[in-house]
Order: C-alpha cells, then sequence, then structure tokens
C-alpha cells in the first residue's frame, strides 16, 4: 500500500467526520459509564500539539477505555464491518502465502520456531504463536491487496488480527471475544495514527509497521485479560517497538513491517502480562512515541469520542493488487477499455493527469519485479488496459517483463495537475485512428463512496484461495469469518484456512 505524506485529502481530517450511507450507524452508541470517555473531552489538543510540559494522559486514557471495551456497546453496523474486514485479510494471506517471501522468511526462521501453537493460513506448516504472527502477517500485506484505512492509509488488520488469531490458537477464545478485541485493537492503531497524520510519514515512517504495533498490543492484551495498569505497560512497550520505513517499499522489506508490528506488539502484551513494566506514558512522554516520531501531534485525535466513533467503519478493500494512489488510473483505464473495445495496436499513447503524490511515489518507469510494478503508474495504465485486470498476475514479475506490456507502458505518460485530488485522474487514450477518448474517474471503485460490496469480497476472496483450498473449504472458511461473532471458537478460522 502507498501513503500520502501532503494535505490528506481522502477523507475530512477529523474522526468526527460525516459518514456516507453505509455507515450511518457511526457514533450510535456510547459506552456506559466510560470514565476515559469523560476524560477525553476534557484533552486540549492545542496544548497537545507542541508537545509541551503537561500533556493529556493519552496512554492511560486509551488503556482505560481498551480494558473496559464491550462488545455489546458496538453498533451492529460496526460489528459488521469488522467481519467484512476480518474476511478481506484472510483472504489476503491465504491469497500471499505461497509468494517468495513468505518462503524465504520460513526457510530462514523454520530452524528457529518453537511448538507447533498456531496455523500459518495457506499452508500446511504450524508454529509458534510469535513466528506465526510474523508470517501470517507478511504473507497478508506482501500481494498489496489487504485493506485500508484512507485517513492515516494505515493496513488495519495485518497487524492486529496477525496477532490475535494465533493467539486465539494457543488459548481459548470465543468468536465475540475476538471480534470485540479486533474493534478496540483496529480503534486502537488508526487513532494513534489520524493524532500524527500526515507529519509522521512525511519523515519516512511506514505508519501500517509504527502505529499497527499499537493495535496488535491492545486486541492482545484485551484477550490476555490485562488490568488496566499492564494495558497502560503493554502500549508502552509498543511505542518503544516501531518499525517500518518508506524506503522499503518495493521490496519485500514493505511486508514484514506489518509482520513484525503483529510480533511486536503480541511480545508486548504477553511481557506486560507478567507485569514487564513500562513506561506511564509511552505515547505522550516528551520523549515518547508520538514526539519522537512526528513533528507534530494531536492528542485529541487519540481520545474524543472514543465510544462514539469507531475507525473500523471507515476500512476500505482493494480491487486493485496494489497501492491506493494507483487505483483511479485502473478505474479508469479498465472502464475505457471495456466500453471502447480496445486493443493495445488502436493505441498511439495515453496521457494521465494526476496528482504530484502519484508521481513521488509510484513514478518508476521501468519496474523490473512485480513488486517494482506496483509502484509504477506506467505499468499499472498499461497492464489494465491491456488484461482488464489488475490483480496478483497482473503484478507479477511475467506482467512486468511482458513485451507487450512494456510497449504500451513506453507510450504512458503522467503530468501533474494541481486540481487534481489523490483519489482521483484524468485519463486520455488517443487513438491511431485519429479519435481520443477521455474519462475522468473522482471516486474509484474500492473507495469509501464506492465500496466493494459483500459478494466483491467473496469474489476476490475465492480467485486468492483459488489453487490453494478445496472450493468448498473456501466456503466454509468465507461462512465462519461472517459469523465469527457467534463461533465458539475464534481459532477455527485458522484451522479451516490452512492446508
Amino acid at each position: 500500500m502507498i501513503y500520502p505524506p501532503h494535505g490528506i485529502s481522502l477523507l475530512k481530517r477529523t474522526i468526527d467526520v460525516k459518514p456516507i450511507d453505509r455507515r450511518k450507524f457511526i457514533g450510535a452508541s456510547v459506552l456506559a459509564g466510560s470514565t476515559a470517555l469523560a476524560a477525553a473531552e476534557s484533552v486540549d489538543s492545542s496544548t497537545s500539539n507542541n508537545g509541551t510540559a503537561h500533556p493529556p494522559e493519552v496512554t492511560r486514557i486509551l488503556a482505560k477505555y481498551i480494558v473496559s471495551g464491550e462488545l455489546a456497546a458496538v453498533p451492529p453496523g460496526v460489528r459488521k464491518e469488522a467481519a467484512r474486514t476480518l474476511l478481506n485479510w484472510v483472504g489476503c494471506a491465504i491469497g500471499g502465502s505461497g509468494n517468495s517471501a513468505v518462503d524465504i522468511a520460513i526457510s530462514t526462521l523454520s530452524p528457529f520456531f518453537g511448538p507447533r501453537q498456531a496455523s500459518l493460513l495457506g499452508r500446511k506448516e504450524r508454529t509458534d504463536i510469535l513466528h506465526a504472527s510474523l508470517i501470517n502477517g507478511i504473507a497478508s500485506h506482501v500481494l498489496d491487496y489487504d485493506d485500508t484505512h484512507l485517513r492515516t492509509i494505515i493496513h488495519p488488520a495485518g497487524p492486529v488480527v496477525s496477532a490475535i488469531l494465533a493467539l486465539s490458537e494457543y488459548q481459548p477464545v470465543s468468536g465475540s471475544d475476538f471480534l470485540n478485541a479486533m474493534i478496540l485493537g483496529i480503534e486502537a492503531e488508526c487513532r494513534i495514527g489520524n493524532s500524527v497524520c500526515p507529519a509522521h510519514y512525511d519523515v519516512g515512517w511506514h505508519i501500517t509497521g509504527t502505529a499497527g504495533v499499537f493495535g496488535a498490543a491492545a486486541a492482545s492484551g484485551k484477550l490476555l485479560g490485562l488490568s488496566e495498569g499492564q494495558m497502560v505497560w503493554a502500549l508502552s512497550l509498543a511505542a518503544t517497538q516501531p518499525v517500518g520505513l518508506r524506503e522499503m517499499f518495493g521490496t519485500m522489506t514493505k511486508s514484514f513491517h506489518p509482520g513484525r508490528a503483529a510480533q511486536n506488539g503480541l511480545t508486548a502484551a504477553l511481557l506486560a502480562a507478567k507485569n514487564y513494566t513500562s513506561s506511564d506514558q509511552g505515547i505522550e512522554a516528551k520523549s515518547g512515541w508520538a514526539n519522537v516520531l512526528s513533528t507534530k501531534r494531536d492528542y485529541s485525535e487519540i481520545t474524543s469520542k472514543l465510544g462514539q466513533t469507531y475507525e473500523v467503519s471507515l476500512n476500505t478493500y482493494k480491487p486493485f493488487a496494489c497501492g491506493i494512489v494507483i487505483h483511479p488510473i485502473i478505474d479508469g483505464c479498465i472502464q475505457l477499455r471495456n466500453s471502447n473495445n480496445l486493443a493495445p495496436s488502436d493505441i498511439d499513447r495515453v496521457e494521465l493527469k494526476i496528482h504530484p503524490l502519484v508521481l513521488e511515489l509510484t513514478g518508476k518507469k521501468t519496474p523490473q519485479t512485480g513488486l517494482e510494478g506496483k509502484f509504477s503508474v506506467y505499468h499499472a495504465a498499461a497492464v489494465a488496459i491491456i488484461e482488464g485486470a489488475a490483480g496478483e498476475k497482473q503484478f507479477s514479475d511475467r506482467a512486468v517483463r511482458d513485451l507487450a506490456v512494456i510497449t504500451l507502458r513506453d507510450r504512458v505518460s503522467a503530468t501533474i495537475d494541481p486540481s487534481i485530488k489523490e483519489d482521483q485522474v484524468r485519463i486520455a487514450i488517443q487513438l491511431t485512428n485519429g479519435k481520443r477518448l477521455e474519462k475522468f474517474i473522482e471516486h474509484a471503485v474500492g473507495s469509501v463512496t464506492n465500496p466493494m460490496s459483500d459478494k466483491d469480497l467473496e469474489t476476490k476472496f475465492v480467485g486468492q484461495a483459488d489453487g490453494i483450498l478445496p472450493s468448498a473449504q473456501v466456503r466454509r472458511l468465507m461462512d465462519l469469518c461472517w459469523n465469527i461473532e457467534a463461533l465458539p471458537r475464534a481459532a477455527a478460522v485458522a484451522e479451516a484456512a490452512s492446508v
């Protein structure tokens, strides 16, 4: 996934965002008797922004909320979106399970695996829960096909679900407790991400790893039954383990970030459960996470309206296996291709008017590997026109080296237009017969305003599991994800996802 460092306009930069139709339920309930909420509403964000002497007790406020959070207080629509998030993550982890990055990680680390406590999704191997969280986290992100919280561009499920699904195989966890922990973990990581976005990204951090560790620690700590004090320590232990640099985009190391965040967060919770002490202000202290890792911060983004708004409600899912900023280009190119029955030989050139961010992050003109192709707007446009798709196969080593794709790719130009937003594109295709085709994409398929349906998610899941799991097993696994809240054992999901 790709992250916008400047002037995020994908969503309003406030958690109290006016919801679209499918999320009218946001803000429908308040946690009864939550002292955390009362404390949160009293935060002076103007004081917290400049890191002065007396910031609010953000770490403790968040810990109190996580420890007291109950699923019964969460609106049904939020729980449904969490189930969609789980379904999408499981499919992505299975789809990426055979990637060479996963193979290398397993072959390298297997001599050091511990007891066979947890499953590796889409594979036959089992390992200890810490390594399982790492490997499944890598697998779920390696195709860049996972969920995206658009405001921060965090991939929420990778760190959180990788950690707690492994933990659920180690100790008894009901489906309802799993779902509650998952929602709370996503809330923690995304709110912390909101508080430093976009300045944190500007200095070079990959926010899925750096904020995701908090989600993994919070969710794991919830399932471990941590006290408020122990949860404070878990969050502070997470704060001291940030992982992820933007420099690694286009390499296997990018997928290492959510995997290590899951492993680090789970480690933090396990240590805190045994009273391994840490700072009481790991997030907000002068030398804490927010001040060290970001030039700007707003702690009210973490504490305000806890229990009223839910960040998982703003989650989105990718129809294309690459970064979000390329999605409008792919969407528009596929539409023009299909509506005009285009062949590569018909095309003289393809002209893209894009936001500066697109070139900053996806300006690779001659990608040599599939991973590099995910960071090439030129490859994305060409392969979308030629193959009419942009899944795993279109961002493979084979695709970036295909002569027809290369030939068309060389006829794609991308020009910055300040009037174009990060999630938009203006496309013009000049045909060899002199005709000119044009398309403006305002909101690509898969965005908050143009979301994937449940059926779309299932189709994506089936495609990723094809050739890995039998079709009957795939259907059963999807049903388990949809009905996670009612499962006596959350571990059934991991078991059904194994070969």
